[in-house]
């Protein structure tokens, strides 16, 4: 079935979907207020900051330019970047299939079920409700994976609570908190999914170490120029129990990092 979006419509959804797509960040960057944000180079999708003054405008010239194949799949990309930012409310498919009926009750104009300004107020509630639930559950599995790593050979554990091993030695000099580095890196969740990678972009990320999340401003300090790690970072010194794109609330994530460069 065909949905029948209004112009104006695809415009504020666009701009929802794109705050998390359009001016991204490396998931490692930290939300605290206190600490600078990291500033990397070409990072694919990980943190929503951008506001919305910032999402170019697909000029006339440009949507003129489509074919129908493209504007189709440019639709259905629309669909993809709006369940990103689904995601953290860990939706069934029963309750997927009530958003779509809001979707095409919303956009046909007719009568909705319910008055969007009685339940407005409830999404939020619902949001913290559902991502604190997740945060549980991801932390109970985190407890297991990390007591699990931390008796492997070779990793070394610290007074936060950090997993540290040294997976090639480096020889150069060690960045302070207040230096600004370049490395190449990959993150993953405990299962194992990839989410994010400058490797797989193919562009280092430069950033100052204490405008990241705590393991990584600790880990890499530990770190020599040339050297590799694999940082365990529980979610006390990653996200805690706030949720990211890709990564659920309470997580403990690893990271493989490589440091290429102390900047200066």
């Amino acid at each position: 079935m065909k949905l029948g979006l209004r112009t104006t419509t695809l415009m504020s959804i666009s701009a929802l979907a794109l705050m998390t797509l359009a001016n991204p960040r490396p998931s490692f960057a930290t939300d605290d207020p206190a600490k600078p944000a990291a500033k990397p180079a070409a990072a694919k999708p990980a943190v929503a900051t951008a506001a919305a003054s910032t999402v170019p405008a697909a000029s006339s010239a440009t949507s003129a330019a489509m074919t129908p194949e493209e504007e189709n799949n440019t639709i259905y990309a629309l669909g993809l970047m709006l369940a990103r930012n689904l995601q953290t409310l860990d939706l069934t498919p029963a309750e997927v299939k009530r958003v779509v009926e809001g979707i095409n009750d919303g956009t046909s104009g007719k009568a909705t079920a319910i008055k969007i300004e009685d339940y407005a107020p409830k999404v939020k509630a619902l949001g913290m409700a559902r991502q604190e639930k997740r945060a549980v559950a991801e932390k109970a599995k985190g407890a297991s994976f990390l007591a699990a790593e931390a008796a492997k050979p070779g990793v070394v554990k610290s007074e936060s609570g950090m997993l540290y091993t040294e997976t090639l030695a480096g020889t150069g000099a060690s960045p302070a908190a207040t230096d600004k580095v370049k490395v190449h890196y990959r993150g993953t969740t405990i299962d194992g999914k990839e989410f994010d990678s400058s490797i797989a972009r193919g562009t280092p990320a430069e950033f100052p170490l204490n405008g990241v999340i705590k393991c990584w401003t600790e880990g890499v300090q530990k770190m020599k120029v040339g050297g590799k790690a694999r940082l365990v970072c529980p979610a006390e010194l990653a996200y805690g129990d706030r949720a990211q794109p890709n990564i659920p609330a309470g997580s403990t994530l690893i990271f493989d990092v490589e440091l290429l460069d102390i900047v200066k």
